[in-house]
């Protein structure tokens, strides 16, 4: 018998002759139709969109997901949310939350065509930060680098960076746990959410906005909700934690002989600077060099080249600390045991700035040379040179003349391992799994992960049941039949969706 409200389904090893099938996809129209109609009433024009509308909606930022939605609400309340969630329960289907569509794992679009797009984009508000408490409520679909702003006349900030902050929202990134270039100091987005609410399911909402860091009160449901990627609720609202504006900040670019010396440079830094470190990102010359010739406006800073490069940011909330000379120091140290060939501090915000775009611009670059896969690993810190030695002889041997462009954050060990196809061409079709199943199973052997930052998505699900144990793939399936049974909530990922 199909679940409460569910549509009858078609396969499963029956067999329907051609006029049961066709009762069951005009039932299944007429159901369509009627949900069309009702979430129309419901959001009203501005609300819900159909068609021609639908465009930017419907397909993941890389174009390799997406099928046709029935259409996109744009609630602008918990309520409507609420209401919208409900009826598409009821109808038996799906709904995709979906926040800024910057995922790279495929997360906020629709797997088949019919489900409902759940866009949060309406609910932007900003509420009055607590510089007492350090603590501000925001609606789901406040775009990160809009939050940014609004903390800067409260000498406040809000510690997640990373490049998609000009279109991520609040709701997406609690969703995909996202980390950023400053998790090391910081944490990821589950460290920096203290209360959530959350819409079930059914429609039900889960008022958890607490404000308190310590609520030990039974099982912690904030964080079932982060990295779930919609798969157990929609998050409406949040608690963030804030932090004092630095008012000191001192910035450097390092050019680096090898792998062994870009990992014990960041031993040293970390043993030196400790608490101070903002971020420590790392990357190599072929990414420098993708940046350079494909993005205008940037400038290489050093007489040097070197195979690796290391952007350091020190910062400090008091003036008493001595930030530049821990910096020059450590930095004179590390000049002395041939951990840095060569390298400049900023001098100005202008400066910092460029020198942090030759980093946040790679992934641009490497777009614009042409095809490319994504990988997001991590491995701890003192493995990471071993990491990305053994991952080099891999892909090598798996496609011949692959040019890998490893970076990211030296402080926390995740990699963003991205391939260019070689400078012969070719297709990654052939070896796309392969070369995944290659990479992640290494990570893990290092004590790692093949899934870091950008969650699992579609894209990654059958890679976690692989790499995986089956008893932690069968209590997460447990956790999501448990929120939700009638597996409304963008079914098909983080799980393996059932028949």
């Amino acid at each position: 018998m199909a679940s409460r409200g569910m549509l009858p389904r078609i396969g499963g090893g029956g067999r329907l002759n051609r006029r049961e099938g066709g009762l069951i996809a005009c039932r299944m129209n007429e159901t369509m139709s009627e949900l069309a109609v009702e979430l129309h009433e419901i959001l009203g024009p501005k609300g819900w969109l159909t068609e021609a509308e639908v465009t930017g909606y419907a397909r993941d930022w890389l174009d390799r997901y997406g099928a046709p939605p029935l259409g996109v609400a744009r609630p602008a309340s918990t309520a409507e949310v609420a209401a919208v969630v409900s009826a598409c329960d009821l109808a038996g289907v799906p709904v995709i939350p979906q926040g800024g569509n910057t995922s790279l794992c495929g997360a906020a679009v629709a797997e088949r065509p019919g489900a409902v797009i759940l866009s949060l984009a309406r609910m932007r508000s900003i509420g009055d930060p607590d510089p007492d408490s350090g603590t501000i409520d925001v609606d789901a679909g406040v775009v990160l680098a809009a939050l940014h702003e609004a903390l800067l006349p409260h000498d406040l900030i809000f510690p997640m960076h990373l490049g998609a902050e000009g279109t991520a929202q609040i709701g997406g990134l609690i969703s995909t746990n996202a980390g950023g270039s400053h998790a090391a100091r910081y944490g990821m987005m589950q460290d920096l959410v203290l209360g959530l609410e959350v819409v079930l399911h059914d429609g039900a909402i889960w008022d958890g906005m607490r404000h308190a860091q310590k609520d030990n009160a039974g099982y912690q449901l904030r964080k079932l909700f982060c990295g779930a990627e919609g798969t157990l609720g929609v998050v409406t609202r949040a608690v963030l934690k804030l932090y004092p504006a630095p008012k000191q900040r001192e910035t450097a670019f390092l050019a680096i002989p090898d792998l062994e010396a870009l990992v014990a440079l960041g031993t040293l830094i970390r043993t030196e600077a400790g608490e101070f470190i903002s971020a420590l990102e790392f990357f190599c010359d072929f990414g420098l060099d993708l940046a350079l010739r494909h993005v205008d406006g940037l400038v290489y800073p050093l007489e040097t080249r070197a195979p690796w490069y290391l952007l350091v940011e020190l910062t400090a909330g008091s003036m008493r600390v001595p930030l530049a000379e821990m910096l020059s120091d450590i930095l004179e140290r590390g000049f002395d045991k041939a951990m840095v060939v060569d390298g400049t501090i900023a001098m100005s915000d202008s400066q910092r700035a460029a020198l942090w775009a030759l980093r946040e611009e790679q992934p641009e670059g490497q777009r614009l040379e042409g095809p490319q896969l994504k990988h997001d690993i991590s491995v701890p810190p003192g493995r990471l040179a071993g990491f990305l030695t053994q991952s080099e002889a891999l892909c090598q041997a798996i496609m011949p003349g692959v040019r890998v462009n490893p970076f990211g954050h030296l402080g926390d060990g995740n990699t963003h391992y991205n391939l260019s196809l070689p400078e012969a061409g070719g297709s990654f079709d052939a070896v796309n799994a392969e070369l995944a199943l290659a990479l992640g199973g290494l990570a893990s052997d290092l004590g790692g992960s093949f899934a870091a930052e950008h969650g699992l998505g579609r894209s990654k699900v059958a890679l976690a049941n692989a790499l995986r144990s089956p008893t932690e793939r069968e209590l997460m399936a447990r956790i999501k039949a448990a929120f939700d049974p009638d597996g409304v909530l963008n079914p098909g990922v983080v799980v393996t969706e059932k028949p």
